[in-house]
């Protein structure tokens, strides 16, 4: 291999790496904060985490689809690389199991509401004694089930 090929390989897999390492920090910080029961405080730095994941998956796609551009590069680089992706694995498992917890949570109050609601409004009564239908609850209440 040329000089070249090798700095570029170890450029891209110390790039890729940095990446991973950030994005792995970030959702250990999302997880942290959803484990503590303050999904609110995630909000903020939701778009910055969407576009750190975008990036790492274009990224690692692209050395996935060609593994030779990676391959010139340092065995220490590339140990590292497979460190961090292992790093990243675990906090996103982490962070899968944390999402899905937060959202179980308000999916449940959002239903405990609705049927509460439901219930302060009494069974429908369609027609009077006259014949006449009878004036509804004006209120509104839609209910999906996704989060």
């Amino acid at each position: 291999m040329t000089d070249a090929a090798t700095l570029n390989a170890t450029a891209r897999v110390r790039q890729l790496t940095d990446l991973t390492t950030r994005l792995t920090d970030r959702l250990s910080e999302e997880s942290r904060v959803f484990e503590s029961h303050r999904p609110q405080d995630a909000a903020a730095s939701m778009a910055a985490t969407q576009d750190l994941a975008n990036a790492y998956r274009r990224e690692s796609a692209q050395v996935k689809a060609n593994p030779a551009s990676i391959a010139a590069a340092p065995a220490a680089d590339r140990a590292a690389l497979i460190r961090a992706t292992e790093a990243f694995e675990a906090v996103l498992s982490r962070h899968a199991r944390a999402v899905e917890a937060a959202r179980t949570i308000s999916e449940g109050l959002v239903r405990t509401i609705a049927a509460e609601v439901a219930g302060q409004r009494g069974s429908p009564s369609a027609y009077g004694a006259s014949g006449k239908a009878n004036a509804g609850d004006g209120r509104a209440v839609a209910f999906n089930r996704q989060a």
